[in-house]
């Protein structure tokens, strides 16, 4: 940018002198009753300071933006830049020469991972101070402290590390936001300063990792308005001395892991908000929580909460507007009234865990509702019959795992209704073609259900305004539905659907993601879908081939063609696809080359081309690495790819995380659908060659890679780099002529459950480190040229013989043969293998950044640490940072 550029946006900067709303829950703004021109050293000041950075995409009309001037001394006092700033704030910036600062608003910038600057400390007349969401990393420099004026410091949204900063000195602090870091420690009174700041009036610690019991010290900041500490690791109970913070209006203690009875919150009589969820709090509901003056939110999902299920009756109706209780263990029924509960809008009761079924009538005297969430409960089926009662104001209704066996007729009376769930229950026969004509229908959920169509002509949904409409894994037949022109996304995989897809399709051009896999369709796949963001056609008989004029760019997120009858060559025009993650097309009768072209896409995770009749070498001509690097699935077997990997073949491969649900299908999650506490997402499965069996189902774990090379014609011996792929799971180098060793890398893959090595080449000895890979539950090395002893450990000696059988040299369990009398190989490895791993050292540090020490210190490579994760994450919750 050049100087005269910078020079005249700063003149912008200076027009923008005006007052303008703050985003922040308490206004901290200094004097601008009026403003000067700015004296011409801090011009030059502020000039240099924009010169420092990309500024070209700051959005001059944002009226957050802008510069002030003390009206008697013309210096700078106040300066806003959000979303303006790209590059590296150094220590030596201009910014630090504005000493007059009273307000600093740098929020949203892009600093590159910039540590903040101890410099800060120097702008001692600092009152507000707001670097949020920034990409701040490290801690927070001891010169903050120097900051005593402030009154306002707000540095959430970063990746800031360390413990609480030292503040002991900010005891002016009335607004303090560390939240959505990684902040992690104790909250000891006697190491932390923040029990001195007793102005303080808001306080959100929360989406950190501090792990701590509460102190009671949290009850001498009695002037706390707004309190959050949520997503930590909090433990224990809740202290009573909680009940002195009187003037609190909000308070956020959810996904911790605090115990104890309900919390002493019955005296602060301004509450607001309540939000106690996914804790382990026990024991019954206070009654005169209902009865709170002020009480608009009440969230106490997922804990421990017993009793009965009972509303008080009072003579006051309650404020309540959103009340969740689900996911606890109440007893009996729901009794009334709840009549009192006038201004309800939102209401979550799903899985009360009650043993008495729920009539939905009971809440048909609350007009105000407006969302209402019974999900994981039983029904009684007479309320949902056209006679019975609903408010119908209603926009929203779960009634998801319900037992529901009819279609509900009440919704015949919701004029209103946006969004309806009736997702895994036992619905059958056809959809009511008055569904249709609500007005306002926008989303629709039938999934796991036994609906076998449609009443109506096959144009019925045409007139409707759905833009969402997901009805897997039902009994639907015949042709495909036409759309309505306003659909966004449109899944109705595992079916029985006939015929091609529509070309009527092709008249929707709001559509993004479409899934129509496990079907019975046939014919072309139209040319006209070149706009999609998620398109799944897996397992159905479509011909015919993946024309290059099909994807015409940058949206394409996910393509999914598996098992169909498709011939060709992969279209280069992937190329253009910069966004696309998942691509599958196994089984089908694709004939190309290894697209090492794909490489240039920067996020591309999974690529899965098994069983075509791909050839010629997967090794880069380079003889290097393969690239990649965010490959997480990589499954080619069963082609005819020939050649050889060299030894850095693997470098550079981050091998990151993927998901995969309890009974072993890969989740993927696309195409998000949000309707205020709605969110969907396209679910995607694969085939999986896992321990010995080709499956779309069988229990795995999740963050962890797979590799499978199996059934094709690679020789040459295997590349000691695979023992970089830390998370790696799965492997299968089976039925290749892969020769020479097995690399003693294998023993650093610590995660890995499935090794697969039969019908090859490979001799010499098993290494030994396989014998003390603790989740190693299935291994094959037979039909090779093995010998030695079999290393002997649990995960080991547990195989069935049929794993090691065709290797004439291999003896001890679990084979019959034994190795007494004969002379055992030596321990060492052979003079061959030490000369391998020696190579292998000088490869990696030619082509692994900062690796000194070859496999040694391979596991530093490693980006991450794996987590076990067994369940989808539901519907997001709001975030009070």
């Amino acid at each position: 940018m050049s100087e005269s550029h910078v020079r005249l946006h700063f003149l912008w900067l200076l027009l923008l002198c005006c007052v303008s709303p703050s985003t922040s829950y308490f206004n901290f703004d200094v004097d601008n009753s009026s403003y000067v021109a700015c004296r011409p050293h801090q011009t030059q000041a502020l000039t240099e300071f924009m010169n420092e950075f990309d500024s070209s995409h700051c959005n001059l009309s944002d009226p957050y933006n802008g510069v002030w001037c003390d009206n008697s001394t013309s210096a700078v006092t106040k300066l806003r830049l959000r979303a303006c700033l790209s590059g590296t704030l150094k220590p030596n910036s201009s910014l630090f020469r504005l000493h007059h600062l009273r307000y600093l608003a740098l929020s949203q910038n892009n600093f590159f991972s910039s540590s903040l600057p101890s410099e800060f400390g120097n702008l001692s007349r600092l009152e507000v101070l707001s670097l949020s969401n920034n990409s701040f990393v490290g801690q927070v420099p001891s010169s903050f402290n120097n900051l005593s004026l402030l009154t306002y410091l707000v540095i959430s949204l970063n990746e800031l590390t360390g413990s609480f900063p030292l503040l002991r000195n900010l005891s002016k602090l009335s607004v303090l936001s560390l939240s959505d870091n990684h902040f992690s420690g104790t909250l000891n009174p006697n190491s932390t300063s923040l029990f001195e700041l007793h102005h303080l009036r808001y306080l959100s610690l929360g989406y950190n990792n501090f792990k701590s019991s509460l102190p009671s010290e949290f009850g001498n900041l009695n002037k706390l308005e707004v309190f959050s500490l949520s997503s930590n690791e909090f433990s224990g109970q809740v202290p009573p001395t909680i009940s002195n913070l009187t003037l609190l209006t909000e308070l956020y203690l959810y996904r911790n892991q605090l115990t104890g009875s309900f919390p002493l919150v019955q005296n602060l009589t301004k509450l607001k908000s309540i939000d106690i969820s996914e804790n382990h709090f026990s024991g019954t509901i206070p009654s005169s929580l209902f009865t709170m003056p002020f009480l608009l939110n009440l969230d106490l999902r997922t804990n421990d909460l017993t009793g009965s299920f009972k509303f008080p009756n009072s003579s006051t109706p309650s404020r309540l507007e959103y009340l969740s209780f689900g996911y606890n263990h109440f007893e009996g029924k729901i009794i009334e009234p709840i009549s009192n509960l006038i201004n309800l809008k939102r209401i979550d009761l799903s899985s009360l865990n009650t043993s008495y079924p729920i009539d939905v009538s009971l809440f048909s005297s609350l007009k105000s509702l407006l969302q209402l969430d019974l999900s994981d409960n039983s029904i009684s089926p007479a309320s949902l019959d056209t006679n019975s009662d609903i408010p119908t104001n209603l926009e929203s209704l779960m009634l998801q795992s319900c037992g529901i066996s009819e279609f509900p007729n009440i919704l015949k009376n919701l004029e209103k209704l946006e969004n309806i769930a009736l997702s895994n229950n036992r619905i059958k026969g056809k959809i009511p073609k008055w569904l249709w004509n609500l007005p306002r229908l926008n989303t629709v959920f039938l999934s796991n259900n036994f609906i076998t169509g449609f009443e109506g002509p096959v144009d019925v949904l045409v007139n409707s305004s759905l833009k969402n409409l997901e009805f897997s894994k039902n009994c639907f037949e015949g042709e495909i539905p036409i759309l309505p022109l306003s659909i966004n996304v449109f899944s109705a995989t595992y079916n029985r659907f006939t015929g091609s897809i529509p070309l009527s399709i092709c008249n929707c051009t709001s559509l993004t993601d479409l899934a129509l896999g496990y079907n019975n369709l046939s014919g072309p796949i139209p040319q006209c879908l070149s706009n999609l963001t998620v398109l799944n056609l897996r397992k159905n008989n479509l011909e015919g081939s993946i024309l290059d004029t099909f994807y015409t760019g940058a949206s394409l997120r996910s393509l999914d063609v598996g098992h169909n009858l498709l011939t060709g060559r992969l279209p280069r025009s992937f190329q253009n696809c910069s966004s696309l993650e998942f691509l599958v097309a196994d089984h089908n009768k694709i004939k190309d080359k290894f697209p090492f072209w794909l490489k240039a896409l920067p996020n591309l995770k999974f690529l899965i081309l098994s069983s075509n009749k791909f050839y010629g070498s997967i090794s880069p001509s380079g003889q290097g690495p393969l690239g990649f690097p965010e490959l997480r699935i990589f499954e080619i077997s069963d082609n005819n790819f020939t050649g050889s990997l060299p030894p850095s073949y693997f470098v550079n491969w981050k091998a990151p995380s993927f998901m995969l649900n309890e009974d072993g299908g890969l989740y993927m999650l696309y195409g998000k659908i949000s309707s205020e506490s709605w969110e969907y997402s396209i679910i995607e499965t694969i085939d999986l060659r896992y321990k010995g069996l080709s499956m779309e189902q069988g229990k795995v774990l999740s963050s962890f890679a797979t590799i499978d090379f199996s059934g094709n014609r690679i020789e040459g011996q295997i590349p000691e780099s695979i023992g970089l792929l830390k998370t790696l799971i799965a492997l299968n180098f089976s039925n290749n002529a892969f020769t020479g060793h097995i690399p003693l890398s294998f023993s650093n893959l610590s995660n890995l459950e499935s090794l697969d090595l039969s019908s090859n080449q490979l001799s010499g000895t098993i290494p030994n480190g396989l014998g003390s890979m603790s989740f190693l539950s299935y291994i094959n090395v037979s039909h090779n040229q093995l010998k030695g002893e079999i290393p002997q450990g649990t995960q080991i000696t547990g195989q069935p013989t049929s794993s090691f059988e065709g290797n004439a040299g291999l003896c001890g369990l679990p084979l019959q043969e034994t190795c007494f009398g004969t002379i055992a190989p030596p321990t060492q490895p052979p003079k061959q293998e030490e000369e391998q791993v020696l190579n292998w050292k000088g490869v990696v540090i030619g082509y692994g950044p900062g690796v000194l020490l070859g496999l040694a210190i391979a596991q530093l490579i490693a980006s991450y640490k794996p987590e076990w994760l067994f369940k989808l994450i539901g519907p997001n919750k709001r975030r009070h940072r």
